[in-house]
């Protein structure tokens, strides 16, 4: 049992990538009462089973348990009063939900069942692929699963309309010898199933700690003032990244009070138009032209608001700053400092001088002796 446990906790592909923190492991097992254990299979494919047999389980314990038909293999990821939580977290009725059974822990023979269709899995992918293409299907089969004791295989496939996958089934199920369940998923997901390295070097949001995929829109990248590149703004899903919704509500928080950046500013010079905004400076520039940057003139929030009210009584400013800002402003004079240190970069220019201040040196930190003092004498 112990070569099974430590088999699985080493392998990558089929541990999935939603990890529990049980936060209530140092308490008395007397505390723990609730039979409910959370299973977690390929990815991110969780189920919730009861302890009806009264198993002594852990995370990361290989188990048993009860499908339809037959039984699939998992992981332990979390039991007791913290199974609890994950599913009102998740939002599911305990009442309502239909739990199945933990039959036991698994033994070496459905170890190996278990790895013999984890091997199936790519072949299996790859011809479907190919059947699918044969009966022209406009779909993209992503990810096959295995049931633990390949009696059963899950295909995940993603679609941008409604497929008819009748014909599909009864080829698959015809090839493979088992039972089929198709089950659409979205790009996100897919990216999710697949994995990758973002941009940013690290890895995949989606394949690595997001659980459940919001919407992301372009207003997102507006509201952060970012440049609508669909190049740079698109995931490896072809969809906007996750990320653009991170820093979301900080940035509608910073400029709440904002005025609205399609309202012109008029002055005796001219009309100036809005070019870009630095929210967190809290700073707004202005160009007089409304496509190129021209003239451009930086002003602070407070002073964009009072130009609009002095326009809104029929009024126009003499400037856009206020010269009594102006005034206060100290502009200090640039002061370049020597940050290399004490050495001047021009002595790489001139080798010859450097050998030979190092040959100076050399000779007075030598100790001077009988058999060279003559010599030194005679020179």
């Amino acid at each position: 049992m112990e070569e099974v446990q430590s088999k699985c906790s080493s392998c990558s592909d089929r541990c999935g990538k939603l990890d529990v923190f049980d936060w209530l492991a140092d308490v008395p097992e007397s505390c723990n009462v609730s039979d409910i254990v959370e299973i977690q299979f390929k990815n991110t494919r969780k189920s919730y089973f009861k302890n009806t047999n009264g198993l002594k389980l852990g995370k990361g314990d290989v188990v048993a348990v009860e499908a339809s038909p037959g039984h699939d293999i998992g992981t332990v990821s979390c039991t007791g009063e913290i199974a609890v939580m994950q599913m009102k977290k998740n939002r599911m009725n305990i009442k309502d939900y239909d739990f199945k059974r933990v039959y036991r822990h698994a033994k070496p023979v459905d170890f190996e069942k278990w790895e013999e269709s984890k091997k199936l899995e790519h072949e299996t992918m790859i011809e479907s692929r190919k059947i699918s293409l044969d009966l022209n299907l406009n779909m993209k089969i992503g990810d096959v699963e295995y049931q633990g004791d390949k009696t059963k295989a899950i295909f995940y496939y993603i679609a941008d309309e409604r497929v008819d996958f009748r014909q599909l089934i009864k080829v698959l199920a015809d090839r493979f010898k088992v039972r089929i369940e198709m089950r659409q998923i979205g790009a996100r997901q897919e990216a999710g199933r697949i994995g990758g390295i973002g941009p940013c070097g690290r890895e995949l949001c989606c394949s690595s700690w997001i659980t459940n995929f919001v919407s992301v829109t372009t207003n997102a990248a507006r509201y952060q003032e970012i440049s609508l590149n669909p190049q740079k703004l698109a995931g490896q899903c072809g969809k906007l990244k996750c990320c653009l919704n991170f820093e979301l509500d900080a940035y509608i928080d910073a400029q709440k009070d904002f005025p609205r950046t399609n309202i012109p500013l008029e002055t005796q010079d001219g009309t100036y138009y809005h070019f870009k905004t630095d929210i967190f400076k809290r700073a707004m520039w202005y160009s007089t032209d409304k496509y190129i940057p021209a003239n451009l003139v930086e002003m602070p929030v407070d002073r964009v608001k009072e130009v609009i009210r002095t326009n809104r009584k029929g009024k126009k400013v003499d400037n856009l700053v206020d010269e009594k800002v102006l005034t206060k402003k100290e502009v200090k004079p640039l002061d370049y400092q020597n940050v290399v240190g004490e050495d001047s970069i021009s002595r790489f220019d001139d080798p010859k001088k450097s050998n030979n201040s190092r040959n100076r040196k050399k000779r007075r930190r030598k100790p001077m002796n009988k058999n060279n003092s003559g010599r030194n004498d005679k020179k």
